[in-house]
C-alpha cells in the first residue's frame, strides 16, 4: 500500500487498482474510507485507479490537527498526491461529496487538472445543497417498489427533522436494492470517520462565489455525471453545477441512484472510459 506525506507531515495511503494512465479518486460520505468504490464497475480496465484515502480514513494516518479535515485544507493533500505520483497534470474522478473537493483543487489548481469527472457530485463548493424537496422528488419515483410504503415516511421525517435516521430508507440511495446494495450500505458505518465528516463542510470550507469565478476560467473538460434516481444531487442541481464550468458535458445515467456504478456496472465504465479515453 504506497504511502506519502501531506504538507503538515500526515501520512496518506491511496490504493491501486489496475493498470495503465493513472486516474486518481477522490472519495465521498463525506470522510469515508475509499474502499467503498471498489473498482468503479470495472473502470479500473481502462485505467489505473489511484484510490485516495483521505486524512483520516482508510489506511490513511489521522492529523494532529481535525481542523484539517476541512474540505479546502484537503485541497492541498490533493496537490502533494499528484506531485508523488509525478504528474505534470492528473486526471480526477470525485464522487459525491468528494465533488467539491474537486471543485475546489481546479479552482486552486488549474494548471494541474487534466480531466475532470464529478460523478453524483455534491456541489456545496458552488452554494448548491440538494435540499428535501430534491430528495422526496426523487424517491417518489420508487412508489412502486415494495419496500417503499415503510421507507418513505421515515425518509420524510428524517428530512424535516421530526426523525432521526433509519436504515430502513437506505434503498432510496440506490437504484437497485439488491443484495449487491445491501452489502455496500452495511459498511458505510465502519467506512466513515463520523468526526472527519463533521468537520468537512464546516465554517469556512466554502466560498461560491470565489469558486465559481475561479472555474469560470477552467478550460479543462469536465464530465457531470447524475443519477435519474438520485436526489443528492437531482439531476437538475447537477445540471447547475455543470454549468460553472466552460467545457462541461452533462450526462444522467438511466434508473442510477447516488452509486451508479453499482446499478450499472457496464453502463458507467462505458460512459466514463469514453470521457477519459
Amino acid at each position: 500500500m504506497p504511502i506519502f506525506s501531506a504538507p503538515d507531515g500526515t501520512r496518506l495511503a491511496f490504493h491501486l487498482r489496475g493498470e495503465g494512465e493513472p486516474l486518481v479518486v477522490l472519495p465521498g460520505g463525506p470522510m469515508r474510507a475509499s474502499a467503498y468504490l471498489g473498482d468503479l464497475g470495472g473502470l479500473d480496465a481502462h485505467r489505473q485507479l489511484v484510490l485516495l484515502d483521505l486524512r483520516g480514513t482508510g489506511e490513511s494516518e489521522k492529523p494532529a490537527d481535525p481542523g484539517t479535515y476541512r474540505c479546502d485544507r484537503l485541497v492541498d493533500d490533493v496537490e502533494a498526491l499528484r506531485r508523488h505520483l509525478g504528474l505534470e497534470r492528473m486526471d480526477v474522478l470525485a464522487h459525491s461529496a468528494g465533488g467539491s473537493l474537486a471543485m475546489l483543487y481546479a479552482a486552486r489548481y488549474p494548471e494541474r487538472l487534466g480531466r475532470l469527472a464529478l460523478v453524483t457530485a455534491t456541489p456545496w463548493a458552488l452554494g448548491l445543497p440538494a435540499t428535501a424537496a430534491d430528495r422526496l422528488a426523487a424517491a417518489r419515483l420508487r412508489a412502486s417498489e415494495p419496500w417503499f410504503p415503510d421507507a418513505f415516511p421515515a425518509f420524510e421525517a428524517w428530512l424535516d427533522g421530526t426523525g432521526d435516521f433509519d436504515p430502513v430508507f437506505l434503498p432510496f440511495f440506490h437504484g437497485r436494492w439488491d443484495d449487491t446494495a445491501r452489502a455496500h450500505a452495511d459498511r458505510e458505518e465502519t467506512e466513515t470517520n463520523d468526526e472527519a465528516a463533521d468537520v468537512y463542510g464546516g465554517d469556512g470550507a466554502y466560498d461560491p462565489a470565489t469558486t465559481r469565478s475561479a472555474l469560470a476560467r477552467v478550460r479543462t473538460p469536465v464530465l457531470v455525471l447524475a443519477g435519474e434516481a438520485d436526489g443528492g444531487p437531482s439531476p437538475a442541481l447537477a445540471r447547475r453545477a455543470a454549468d460553472a464550468f466552460p467545457a462541461a458535458e452533462f450526462a444522467v445515467q438511466p434508473g442510477a441512484g447516488h452509486y451508479p456504478w453499482l446499478d450499472d456496472p457496464q453502463g458507467f465504465t462505458r460512459r466514463v472510459a469514453a470521457f477519459f479515453s
